[in-house]
């Protein structure tokens, strides 16, 4: 159990924050974990005379973010080079071991970068025709539904014409799920569920 702050160690992060002070100069002068500093300056305000200050730390720490990101993925570049084909077909397995369904040969989620790469990898490791692609889509109803489907066709490589399913929800998720959720199921893709679940079985046993 965390030992509670003091009444004069939560006045000073207050007291810090007003005057522009980042999360981590907090805790490297405190020693106050981020949690516990985030939430007891919530509601505090910078001061106006600190706020130009403030801004000039926040442009640090968004500029300090890009050259990380940079840094990262100039190391997975060097790191990955290319991908073998036994490699793009465990990653697939992966992928469908973490979010796809257990009865039937199928994938959903929001992400539009994992359905990308999961219909590439079907068409191109294991040979699927997009013509054996069924597409379900499930949206709320303040999205642009016409806007979605053409998102996700461009996604999945086929003709909104021919998504199987449209599914509309009530609610309002925009901003969290801008395109809604996209289900990818295989037509008769039940030999293609029984090797994937064989290599899930292989790789549990090797680990």
């Amino acid at each position: 159990m965390s030992k509670r702050l003091s009444e004069k160690t939560i006045n000073q992060i207050k007291k810090f924050r007003e005057r522009g002070w980042s999360l981590p100069e907090i805790h490297k002068e405190l020693g106050v974990g981020y949690g516990t500093i985030h939430r007891h300056i919530n509601d505090v305000r910078i001061l106006p005379k600190y706020e130009k200050m403030w801004l000039g730390k926040r442009g640090g720490s968004i500029k300090r973010k890009k050259e990380a990101e940079k840094e990262a993925y100039e190391k997975a570049k060097k790191y990955i080079l290319q991908l073998s084909d036994k490699e793009k077909t465990i990653f697939l397995c992966a992928l469908y071991w973490g979010e796809g369904s257990k009865s039937d040969f199928g994938i959903s989620n929001t992400d539009p970068e994992l359905i990308r790469v999961f219909a590439q990898g079907l068409v191109k490791v294991f040979g699927i025709s997009r013509d054996d692609f069924r597409i379900s889509v499930r949206i709320f109803e303040d999205l642009d539904k016409e806007k979605c489907l053409d998102f996700w066709s461009q996604i999945v490589g086929i003709p909104r014409e021919k998504f199987v399913n449209v599914n509309i929800l009530k609610g309002k998720k925009e901003g969290k799920t801008p395109y809604g959720m996209c289900r990818l199921r295989v037509r008769k893709g039940g030999k293609l569920l029984k090797y994937i679940t064989a290599l899930k079985k292989r790789i549990s046993y090797l680990f």
